[in-house]
């Protein structure tokens, strides 16, 4: 992290960004929840802003990306490809919580197009505080990633799929490299 990095201003855009997203979830025609309970829809559930989980983390670019199939919550099968390792640590305030060396894998469809860095992931919290079929993040780059650059990877931004709010949609689930061994309490969460 940059010495540069300020936490109210940090917590503040992510407040900000999480009440536009319930503002959208709530009246946006294109909203995930069904247009039957969107009254009732009072905003989505996150866990506390951490910036414990806003870490930087080393990139290993593939020089020739390998094709991951990824199964989809319809049964369907995706293929994404694995263009980038990120590495990471996680070193947390609370003794009673892990610390250590993670990597994840930063996929893109196989045209990317520019389209942003895809990181679905499944963690502890999975299936207990967090969606079943895992979470998602979204990296925008200024430019083309290369290999020992760093960049922000921020679990507070993780977020649930809309397939967890109607069957109307298909979400690829992560692949099991993308399984961390590791509770990240950040992020959306269920009630």
């Amino acid at each position: 992290m940059t010495d540069e990095f300020d936490v109210d201003r940090w917590r503040a855009d992510l407040e900000a960004k999480r009440e536009e997203k319930d503002q959208f979830f709530a009246d946006h025609p294109q909203s995930p929840i069904p247009p039957g309970e969107r009254d009732a829809f009072d905003g989505l559930e996150y866990f506390d802003p951490d910036p414990d989980y806003r870490v930087t983390a080393t990139v290993a670019v593939h020089d020739d990306p390998e094709p991951v199939p990824m199964d989809t919550t319809s049964g369907r099968e995706v293929r994404y490809v694995r263009v980038a390792t990120l590495e990471f640590d996680l070193e947390r305030d609370d003794p009673d919580l892990e610390d250590g060396a993670f990597e994840i894998h930063a996929y893109q469809q196989e045209r990317p197009e520019e389209e942003p860095y895809f990181v679905p992931f499944r963690d502890k919290t999975t299936g207990q505080q967090s969606y079943e079929g895992g979470r998602y993040m979204e990296l925008e780059a200024d430019r083309d990633l290369e290999t020992g650059d760093e960049i922000v990877l921020d679990f507070n931004l993780a977020y649930t799929p809309f397939c967890a709010y109607s069957e109307t949609f298909d979400c690829p689930l992560p692949p099991e490299e993308n399984w961390l061994e590791v509770a990240i309490a950040a992020g959306e969460r269920v009630e």
